[in-house]
């Protein structure tokens, strides 16, 4: 559907925007056909900027910048303790802070208000007039003054123009008018992000697009042949009673943040965290190279846990070990639960196995044993493999043949 070429150019931009918004567009792609398309519809536009708060576990918030002659850039914003002084400084800021709805401040009388130094800058490139307004995503209220330091869902937007005399009337009714709907389009592509990177985050990469796919009916499932990969915290039941909360959730986060980066950068999905425990899988029928892949890293996890701990000790940080099992096998992986509450994650014999497997790391005295099934697949560490003998693991019948790595360091 093409908006109607009858249309004035403010109704044209308007239902192309309406559209964007039924389509799911992105900020960036919706950002980029309204900035071309406000500039050809003859506002002197030079910069547009658009901030919005972003609901992801690194980034407080993301802004895009486009410019007449270098398109479009996005910024991460990453959460902080407390406000940046440039943030601080921000004509945006001012402007959440105020009953007023928007704000527009000439840069070609005088110099710019000192509390702004950004103005200034703009004015020594070259540009005469500044425009900002705000969009909350909430029910207007008695004022539109809100917190700054914790602003409410919506966007913060400027426009900067570098014609003689700056915007116009008419260019400025126009920006105005048109604010509702590009807000709306946005509110549609934000939340859409956000719920992706809500589920990506609590659920897992793969898990978090299946789920977003519409894979949310209880008990829907498929079988695949995956690595299962079981990582574990040495000690973490005595350590917990003995060292503060918030000093336990820091060393968690200071282990687990190296044992995920190396899960993912290998191909593999986290799939839950248990406590002091990480369960991940490597799916064979995606990667044939996942038996090898989830090794390395399996490897890189002892490099790394090693550094943790070296810096964690030199900070006089509380420091521990790990257990990490491999095994092979076929899982279900899918959804299990009630009816208003689902996990999405695997089960089957070859999980309960895995976790039996890690259960011999303490009594072998090892940091790192896979199965029988794992070693037989295993191509590019295959002179380092190494058995430790047949075992007997509980609720498995038969004995089962243990290996591990011989790295030459041991």
């Amino acid at each position: 559907m093409q908006p109607d070429p009858n249309l004035s150019s403010h109704d044209a931009i308007a239902e192309w925007l309406v559209l964007q918004g039924v389509y799911g567009t992105s900020q960036e792609d919706l950002l980029e056909g309204y900035c071309t398309r406000i500039l050809q519809a003859g506002l002197p536009v030079q910069r547009v900027h658009v901030a919005q708060r972003a609901y992801h576990p690194e980034y407080g918030g993301f802004g895009y910048n486009w410019q007449r002659d270098a398109g479009m850039e996005r910024d991460s914003y990453e959460h902080t303790d407390a406000p940046l002084d440039v943030w601080l400084a921000s004509p945006l800021y001012y402007l959440l802070s105020v009953d007023e709805a928007d704000l527009r401040i000439s840069l070609e009388d005088g110099d710019p208000p000192a509390r702004f130094p950004f103005l200034s800058e703009l004015k020594e490139r070259g540009c005469t007039d500044y425009f900002a307004a705000k969009v909350s995503f909430e029910q207007p209220r008695n004022s539109l003054a809100t917190n700054p330091d914790d602003p409410a869902e919506g966007l913060m937007m400027s426009w900067t123009s570098d014609s003689e005399g700056g915007f116009s009337d008419s260019d400025l009714a126009m920006l105005r008018r048109l604010l509702p709907y590009l807000g709306l389009a946005l509110k549609s592509a934000s939340n859409r992000q956000m719920a992706s990177d809500i589920v990506q985050t609590y659920l897992g990469a793969d898990a978090g697009e299946r789920v977003l796919s519409g894979d949310i009916v209880r008990g829907s499932s498929e079988t695949i042949h995956a690595v299962i990969w079981y990582f574990d915290l040495r000690g973490f039941t005595k350590l917990s009673e003995r060292i503060a909360g918030h000093a336990v959730i820091d060393m968690l986060n200071d282990y687990f943040g190296e044992v995920v980066g190396l899960v993912e950068g290998h191909g593999g999905n986290v799939l839950k965290f248990m406590g002091d425990g990480l369960l991940a899988i490597f799916d064979c029928s995606k990667d044939a190279g996942a038996v090898d892949n989830a090794l390395e890293a399996a490897i890189q996890v002892g490099e790394r846990m090693a550094a943790v701990s070296v810096r964690r000790a030199e900070e006089g940080l509380t420091t521990t070990d790990y257990s990490l099992s491999l095994h092979l096998g076929d899982v279900l992986y899918g959804n299990i639960g009630g009816k208003a509450r689902l996990d999405f994650t695997v089960i089957g014999a070859a999980v309960n196995q895995t976790a039996r497997i890690q259960g011999m790391c303490g009594p072998l005295d090892r940091n790192f044993i896979m199965s029988a099934q794992v070693a037989r697949q295993v191509t590019t560490r295959k002179a380092e493999v190494i058995s430790l003998g047949p075992y007997m693991l509980r609720g498995v019948e038969a004995p089962q043949e243990l290996f591990t790595l011989y790295l030459g360091s041991e």
